[in-house]
């Protein structure tokens, strides 16, 4: 068993639970100990057959793993010169197997030429769809970073792609980034239109759909080293409010105990710093900021899920200590109080993982989330179990 180690319990205000929440129990299984970076993990069914596999964009390849036994198939190699760095896989028209966008061509330093720096991909499957899939390559900005599967007006679906910089910036400076979403046509070979979501921040490393209200389209949370933006639709098009002037490059949000939204945040971009921001209900101004650690060292992933099963949200975060050098980890904060200024601070993991990418789902169908974590140093793809109350 992997021990969770606790590092503060501190409560000072009324909690709403009657007792202090059960401690987090995990079990670690690595499933591949030659990943060569680990870019971006998606959790998906790829087969069709009601369970989630998993997927990761590696330095050359990407590949699935098969649940249950999580064999390994790669199913697209050099797609560029340079590493692929993101993937989005989600089931876009219902048919139980997950569809495939990679981000590849990664060439941070290169912002002004998109035939040096960046690419997308469209993945079209084969019947057998452990073999090579077919790459249909798509228009792109130079310094594409990450990309995510959106529901659209109408209920249909776009691909959301958002670079690291903006054409020919420097330090951070120039022109802001252009992100784009992408419609899928009927014929995914056929052309595909872009609509620009946005085009003024800099060094914007990540981004969340989410679904912010009660229509079913996605709005966007964004990071940038302007802040931390919301992006919804309105008549077509896109619009933004800003909810936090600190440079974010992680978020994620949840629930705390009894209800009221939160966002989770690292910064800034590889940052040593994790947030905690709560929704200010009618106020339109920026949201009220808690501090839930200072001490990461290259902060790269941010998961929330009710990991305790207790009916509010925590938060796992993870760092892979490139720069600057020190031990990797992934931490889980819950919650005490209902507004999100009290948090506990467990250990779930140490140098063994040197967090690229993380996610969460249920693998295993027993309810609870599991946790998946790609090292990037260490080199290996590792599950951690949720054994919650065994």
């Amino acid at each position: 068993m992997l021990p969770a180690r606790l590092a503060c319990a501190t409560l000072i205000l009324p909690s709403l639970f009657a007792a202090e929440p059960p401690e987090p129990r995990f079990r670690a299984q690595d499933i591949d100990t030659t990943v060569q970076i680990g870019y971006g993990v998606a959790i998906a069914d790829v087969d069709g057959d009601g369970r989630p596999d998993i997927l990761l964009a590696d330095k050359r390849t990407v590949q699935w793993y098969r649940n249950p036994g999580w064999d390994k198939h790669v199913i697209a190699e050099d797609l560029t010169p340079q590493d692929n760095v993101c993937l989005a896989a989600h089931d876009l028209d219902g048919d139980g197997r997950c569809e495939l966008a990679i981000g590849a061509g990664w060439n941070p330093s290169e912002t002004a030429d998109p035939t040096r720096s960046g690419a997308v991909f469209y993945l079209i499957p084969p019947a057998d769809r452990t073999q090579r899939w077919e790459p249909v390559r798509l228009e792109h900005e130079p310094t594409v970073h990450r990309m995510h599967w959106v529901v659209a007006p109408g209920g249909g679906w776009e691909l959301v792609v958002k670079p690291l910089h903006g054409r020919g910036n420097k330090n951070n400076e120039g022109a802001g980034s252009r992100v784009y979403a992408y419609a899928r046509p009927k014929d995914p070979r056929g052309p595909w239109t872009r609509t620009l979501v946005s085009d003024f921040t800099h060094a914007s490393h990540n981004f969340q759909p989410i679904n912010w209200d009660r229509d079913p389209e996605h709005e966007l949370l964004a990071g940038a080293k302007e802040g931390l933006f919301w992006f919804g639709r309105s008549s077509g098009a896109w619009r933004h409010r800003q909810l936090s002037d600190q440079w974010t490059g992680e978020v994620r949000d949840g629930r705390l105990p009894g209800g009221k939204r939160f966002l989770a945040t690292i910064e800034p971009m590889h940052g040593g710093v994790s947030a905690a921001y709560t929704d200010p209900g009618t106020s339109r101004g920026l949201w009220p900021r808690t501090v839930l650690d200072d001490s990461l060292k290259d902060g790269h992933a941010v998961v929330i899920a009710d990991f305790l099963g207790i009916g509010s949200d925590q938060v796992a975060v993870g760092w892979r200590a490139l720069n600057p050098r020190g031990a990797p980890g992934v931490r889980l904060f819950t919650p005490l109080v209902a507004d999100g200024r009290q948090w506990r601070r467990t250990d779930l993991s140490g140098p063994e993982v040197a967090v690229e990418d993380m996610r969460a789902a249920d693998l295993d169908g027993d309810g609870d989330p599991d946790l998946v974590l790609a090292g990037r140093q260490t080199k290996n793809l590792r599950i951690l179990w949720n054994e919650r109350g065994r």
